[in-house]
């Protein structure tokens, strides 16, 4: 009973920020009005680099959900591919997918806890308004086991976190 009420919290919460934390549209209709010339800061980070959509071998459909769950909570690639996720939001408010490490994320997720209007678009990230979709391509070019979160206030918290691992 006391995990139903912690996840009831969770979502008002959740309901409640997200309107502050994101906004109602996702990242990418956002960045529709952007100018065309705006392009993809492609950053090395431990977990892999930007992808090309062009690129990618294969796609893997990640969604999520208001009972603060990933479906696939783990998905494995090998190094140096390419993979579209296509991130379904299959609730009824804002979510979010992030790519990193389990200390990036706890991280970024402390600070959006603390200043929950910050607005931040990345290419290992994914904000996708509720009944909507979003892809996220990227090139996994580093080994080992790493972490994908939700990171608006209140959804980490309540356990909206997976694993992906990269094979060599």
């Amino acid at each position: 009973m006391k995990t139903i009420s912690h996840l009831v919290a969770c979502t008002l919460l959740a309901s409640a920020s997200t309107a502050f934390a994101h906004g109602s549209e996702s990242h990418a209709a956002t960045s529709a009005s952007a100018p065309a010339s705006t392009a993809v800061t492609k950053e090395q980070k431990d977990w892999g680099i930007a992808g090309d959509a062009k690129q990618a071998s294969r796609s893997i459909d990640l969604n999520m959900g208001d009972d603060m769950r990933f479906s696939p909570a783990h998905f494995s690639v090998k190094k140096g591919e390419t993979l579209r996720l296509r991130v379904l939001n299959k609730g009824q408010v804002m979510h979010e997918v992030v790519l990193g490490t389990k200390a990036t994320l706890a991280q970024h997720a402390q600070m959006m806890l603390k200043h929950p209007g910050m607005e931040h678009a990345e290419p290992y990230m994914a904000h996708v308004a509720p009944q909507k979709s979003e892809d996220l391509v990227w090139h996994f070019n580093r080994a080992g086991s790493f972490d994908f979160a939700c990171l608006i206030p209140g959804h980490y918290q309540a356990g909206m976190t997976g694993t992906f691992t990269v094979t060599d």
